[in-house]
């Protein structure tokens, strides 16, 4: 078993307790099928390297868990390809909020050999031009209640087209006009502070 690096002890401690035992589970997964792994930290994010590359990471949000492999692209399943097409907090595996979330650990550590395979053999990430993005389209709502705020509005000027879409997924899933417009004062009161959606987990 390769050595555990205490700031990756500390994250886990500090996360949710719904998230603790998602992430003990990954890390001992990741352990067991790749032994020479080395962990890090790498945007404040527990990250797991093998041969000098990085292999997978996972992460702890409010609500949810991610986890992903940096090479996802290249590998044989379908929806690690699909979703590594898309910047997401969601991670290749989507939302993951229990144990139950998780496929079986079976799967997850062929997984983990994959991306071994792919370090092994040097493989790398085939650099592609950036495709034109369509800009990120903003409800008017919203759009009108940040545009109140002057300090609100100049940090959401700023905001690459992920953050932008972080704080649209947040306020567009409410269920309630009570809960969205709750959710706006709150993303008004974090940007006039120059805060992105998911600034404490960076």
């Amino acid at each position: 078993m390769a050595t555990k690096n205490p700031a990756i002890d500390a994250y886990i401690t500090k996360s949710a307790d719904f998230a603790r035992p998602i992430l003990a589970h990954l890390r001992i997964l990741i352990h067991k099928a790749c032994p020479d792994v080395e962990e890090t930290m790498k945007w404040s994010m527990p990250f797991f390297d093998y041969k000098g590359v990085p292999l997978c990471n996972m992460a702890a949000f409010k609500q949810h868990c991610s986890f992903g492999f940096w090479k996802a692209a290249l590998m044989k399943d379908k929806v690690l390809v699909e979703n590594a097409k898309s910047e997401s907090a969601m991670g290749h595996l989507g939302r993951i909020q229990s144990l139950k979330d998780l496929p079986p650990d079976k799967k997850i550590t062929g997984w983990i050999k994959e991306a071994m395979a792919l370090n092994e053999q040097s493989i790398k990430l085939k650099k592609t031009k950036p495709a034109t993005k369509k800009p990120v389209e903003v409800p008017d709502y919203f759009l009108a209640a940040i545009r109140k705020n002057k300090k609100a509005w100049a940090t959401f000027q700023q905001f690459p087209p992920s953050h932008v879409k972080e704080y649209i997924q947040w306020i567009t899933e409410a269920k309630r006009e009570e809960t969205r417009n709750n959710r706006i004062a709150k993303a008004i009161a974090m940007m006039e502070e120059g805060k992105d959606r998911n600034w404490a987990y960076r």
